[in-house]
């Protein structure tokens, strides 16, 4: 076994590795589907279900060994919070019960972000810009499955931070307790990891 075999190739390469990984999830590629089905204005699959996957299937590990839930994202002007339930009550209906999905409208983030955080979040117009905030730049992965089946993938750093098990800081908010915080409960399921520490 050779973990990381993709480690350092070519982003096309990392990226069709990455399609394959997925498409051998039952799992994911199920989730995809019934997120589809939703209809959502701008939804992806997120961060940990994927990159996830990948150690797992990387380590040979069990499908979904360590995932502790499927995030769904989508962005839609309306930040009401009965809009948010709704469409959260429609996919509970939809969704297995495991692993738990997490369907969030990222247009709200940043109404209740500063009361839970402590610190502002900036006005965003997308879901790729949602992605571009998580605390890792490893995190920083979106997929999502299009009418014809076809993935459409949004990585704003890249894959090699996954491909090469490192836990890479992403600055752009101060997330310094997140990122170390998940790592630190990465580590435990994946202890290939490494941890890049957060710039002083």
């Amino acid at each position: 076994m050779n973990a990381l075999r993709y480690a350092g190739q070519s982003p096309e390469r990392q990226r069709r590795a990455l399609f394959e990984i997925v498409r051998s999830s039952n799992v994911l590629i199920h989730s995809m589907r019934l997120a589809r089905s939703l209809g959502l204005p701008d939804w992806w699959m997120v961060s940990g279900a994927i990159y996830g996957q990948v150690w797992n299937h990387l380590t040979e590990r069990p499908e979904m060994h360590g995932v502790k839930d499927i995030d769904l994202f989508y962005f839609d002007p309306d930040t009401s919070y009965d809009s948010e339930n709704e469409q959260i009550q429609r996919a509970a209906g939809l969704f297995p019960a495991h692993p738990p999905v997490e369907l969030r409208n990222q247009a709200r983030v940043p109404l209740w972000y500063p009361q839970h955080f402590g610190r502002p979040y900036p006005q965003i117009q997308s879901s790729a810009e949602a992605i571009d905030h998580f605390a890792s730049c490893t995190h920083c992965v979106g997929l999502r499955l299009e009418a014809d089946d076809q993935l459409t993938l949004y990585a704003p750093f890249g894959l090699d931070d996954i491909f090469a098990f490192r836990l890479t800081p992403n600055t752009k908010l101060e997330n310094r307790e997140t990122h170390e915080t998940k790592a630190m409960r990465q580590i435990g399921h994946w202890p290939e990891l490494t941890l890049v520490p957060w710039p002083d």
